[in-house]
Formats: C-alpha cells, sequence, structure tokens
C-alpha cells in the first residue's frame, strides 16, 4: 500500500513538474532571453498566452465603423498587432499559449527568413484546426514530401499548360459585354472548371461555397483559447466542420471517380495530379488519393481567394480613382487596339495595368501574415533567435508602413516608384 501511495506521489510529482517547466519555466526564460536584447511585448499569461488579449482586440475593432472609403486598415485587419507595435516596436514578442511568436515588419529581416527557408527556417505547418481547409497540401509541407508534390504540381502548372488554358478561355472574354456578360463570365467559369477539374461550373461553385462555410468556422475557432483535444469534442461547431470536411472530400472524389473513367481528356489537373512520374533517379512517383485531394483542397481556396480577392479590390479602387481606369483603358487600346488578342507573352507591355495591380497587392495584399519556425539557434540580424521560434511577418504591417512607403502609404497611388518599392 505505501509503495503504491509512493508511485502515485511520484508520478503527480513528475507530472506537475512538467506541467511547470513547460507552462510557467521555459515561456519565461524564452521571454527574458528576447528582454535582454531589448525585445518586449505584452507578456507571458500562464496557459493561454496572448489570446485573450487578442479575442478582445478583434472584437473591439470589429464593432466600431470604418468611417467611410479609406485605405487606413492595419487597425482593422490586424488589431492586435497594429496595438502592439505601437507599444513595443516593430519587432516584438507575443504568445499563442506557450508558444513564442516573434512578429517582424522591416523587409530585410523578413527576406532572410524566406530566402534561408528549408535551411534555418521551415513552414510552420497547418494549424490542425485549418487541416480540414487544406489537408496536406502542398502549402503546409516541408522536406522530401513537399519536393515531391511539388515535383508533381510542376507537371500540371508550367507555362506551356497555363497558355493552353488561356487560348481556351480567350474566345469567351470576346463574347460581348452588358447584358451578356453574365453568361460570358460563367462559360468562362465552366471552361477553366473543365480544363483544371473535369467538373461543372455547379460543382465547383457547390465546392467553393463549402469551403467558404469553413473558413469561416477555422477563423472563429483561431480566435479562440486553444484546449488540447477540444476539436475532437462533439461540439455543435465540431459537428458542423466535420461534416462539410466530409462533404468537400466527397465532391473531389466524384471528381476523381469521374476523371478516371474519363480517359480521352488526359490533361486537366486531376489528371496530371493522378499520374505517375519518373524523378531525377529515374524512379517512378506517385501521389496517394488523399493526397490528391488535399492538393485540390488547396488549389480551390488558393486559386479563388487570391485571384479573386485581387480582382475584387482592383475593380473597387479603379472605381474609387476613375483618373486611373482611364489611363489603364487607353493603355489597352494603345497596346492591343480591338483586334489583337491578350497572351502571356505580350502582357508585360501593360505597364499601367501592372503597376495598378501592383498597388492593389499592396494594399490589400492576399494573405495578411506568413510565417516560419526555426530550425535552431539563429542569428536574425542582430537578434538571436531559440530554435522552435516562430517568426511572424506582418506582411500588410509593412505595406502600410510610412516609413517605407511615405507619408500617402495608406493612399492607392500607382507610380512608377511605388511600383517599384521605392519611397
Amino acid at each position: 500500500m505505501h509503495l503504491l501511495l509512493l508511485a502515485l506521489f511520484v508520478s503527480i510529482a513528475i507530472l506537475v513538474f512538467k506541467s511547470v517547466h513547460s507552462i510557467i519555466w521555459v515561456p519565461w526564460r524564452i521571454q527574458q532571453h528576447f528582454k535582454t536584447q531589448g525585445i518586449g511585448g505584452p507578456g507571458y499569461r500562464p496557459i493561454s498566452g496572448n489570446v485573450g488579449e487578442l479575442r478582445r482586440m478583434y472584437a473591439e475593432a470589429q464593432s466600431k465603423s470604418m468611417g467611410g472609403l479609406q485605405h487606413d486598415i492595419l487597425h482593422r485587419v490586424l488589431p492586435y498587432y497594429s496595438r502592439w507595435s505601437g507599444a513595443y516596436g516593430k519587432t516584438f514578442i507575443w504568445w499563442v499559449g506557450t508558444k513564442p511568436r516573434l512578429a517582424l515588419a522591416d523587409p530585410e529581416p523578413i527576406k532572410e527568413v524566406f530566402l534561408n527557408t528549408g535551411v534555418s527556417y521551415d513552414k510552420v505547418g497547418f494549424s490542425p484546426l485549418t487541416r480540414p481547409l487544406f489537408g496536406d497540401g502542398l502549402g503546409g509541407l516541408n522536406g522530401e514530401k513537399w519536393a515531391l508534390h511539388r515535383r508533381i504540381t510542376n507537371q500540371a502548372f508550367n507555362m506551356e499548360r497555363v497558355k493552353v488554358i488561356q487560348i481556351s478561355l480567350f474566345p469567351l472574354s470576346q463574347q460581348g459585354w452588358v447584358p451578356e456578360i453574365v453568361a460570358s463570365t460563367r462559360k468562362m467559369l465552366e471552361e477553366w472548371e473543365e480544363n483544371c477539374f473535369w467538373s461543372s461550373f455547379q460543382e465547383g461553385k457547390h465546392i467553393f461555397e463549402l469551403q467558404e462555410q469553413q473558413m469561416h468556422l477555422i477563423a472563429k475557432a483561431l480566435r479562440s483559447i486553444h484546449i488540447p483535444g477540444f476539436r475532437y469534442l462533439p461540439t455543435k461547431t465540431n459537428r458542423e466542420s466535420w461534416r462539410i470536411e466530409k462533404e468537400i472530400e466527397e465532391s473531389i472524389q466524384r471528381l476523381i471517380d469521374n476523371n478516371n473513367k474519363t480517359k480521352e481528356n488526359s490533361k486537366n489537373l486531376v489528371s496530371l495530379l493522378l499520374s505517375t512520374y519518373k524523378n531525377q533517379h529515374g524512379e517512378e512517383e506517385k501521389l496517394t488519393v488523399q493526397e490528391v485531394i488535399d492538393e485540390c483542397k488547396t488549389f480551390y481556396f488558393a486559386g479563388k481567394e487570391t485571384t479573386g480577392n485581387l480582382l475584387t479590390w482592383a475593380l473597387v479602387l479603379l472605381a474609387m480613382h476613375q483618373e486611373w481606369q482611364t489611363k489603364a483603358r487607353e493603355e489597352v487600346v494603345q497596346v492591343y487596339g480591338h483586334t489583337m488578342s491578350p497572351s502571356a507573352d505580350n502582357l508585360r507591355e501593360l505597364k499601367i495595368v501592372g503597376m495598378i495591380i501592383n498597388e492593389t497587392l499592396r494594399l490589400y495584399p492576399p494573405t495578411q501574415t506568413m510565417s516560419r519556425v526555426s530550425t535552431k539557434n539563429v542569428m536574425l540580424g542582430r537578434v538571436d533567435v531559440p530554435a522552435g521560434t516562430e517568426i511572424y511577418s506582418a506582411m500588410i504591417g509593412v505595406h502600410h508602413d510610412t516609413q517605407i512607403w511615405g507619408e500617402d502609404a495608406n493612399e492607392f497611388n500607382p507610380s512608377d516608384l511605388r511600383s517599384l518599392g521605392i519611397n
């Protein structure tokens, strides 16, 4: 009996020691490490980190009006970064649970991090909460698995393949304007779906809508305090997320099954992802069906969100600044006239259109932040970064920085110098 109690006491003592070590001692040591280098932050709170403050700032930002048409959006989109960078400087440390995040908004260290990805830094990988949206797609992989997926997806996305899709789509873009624009746009989307996924417009639209619902559920979960294992509980939100994930995978599985039955079209994205390829050693490589499903999830979501958001904001900005709309239209007519077809080769002649797109991406980038994790102790500029630290690059903070872009950083100004990133 005494031995049993002793064993129980020792087990509890070890558990308490490990908990204190991981929840209190390690974060305190990391915080002190950065503090001695002059890097501050909002301060670590046991277990939850700064998630509670983050949620409150999001709720506060969403409750206030933007105050008319303006592009000063940092305080609305990343309220916690806007407030903490103002209090602690562009480089500071903050916490998600017990995990430290080193926030950066200076171009040079950010450039160093991304140039050394795969050497001193790795992609963070998708959070378990975001896995239903992307699965194990290319965007969250590292090492040899990433290299394999990259080699195979390169077969599907190369310039010659893009030109084939462009040639098939261009005639549809000439089929009229208002009131035919809705019908011709839908026809163009149907053609794109068939070229890429061998599916109908309705099937693709259904997947897009499901992913949109999934994205809102994930965004809500990411702003909550993370409790290990909570995502496995059959809560109302979790059940809805599971249902959507299952429906998305079943929809993509149907595309794969239909593709296997229809062999005559062997050059769509699904066919190319399912094909076997030989690597540089002459060995055959192939993705599993689940890996193909995950890549399709990634392409569906990334293709819709990035391109769709860019085009939407470009049209909004041109509507707000019609002088640039006039300049862009005059350039297109000057370069192409009324008969010449745009192509991947001659699009580079549209200098003003290019500047408008670059300025749109600066004000409204497709991703607000990008992250990497240090795989070893590294010197990032003058900062000593311990292994396992997540590097949090606030891209939208860089894009709206008046020290980089000038006092009019929050204004739409697609000039030559602005397009080149010169103040």
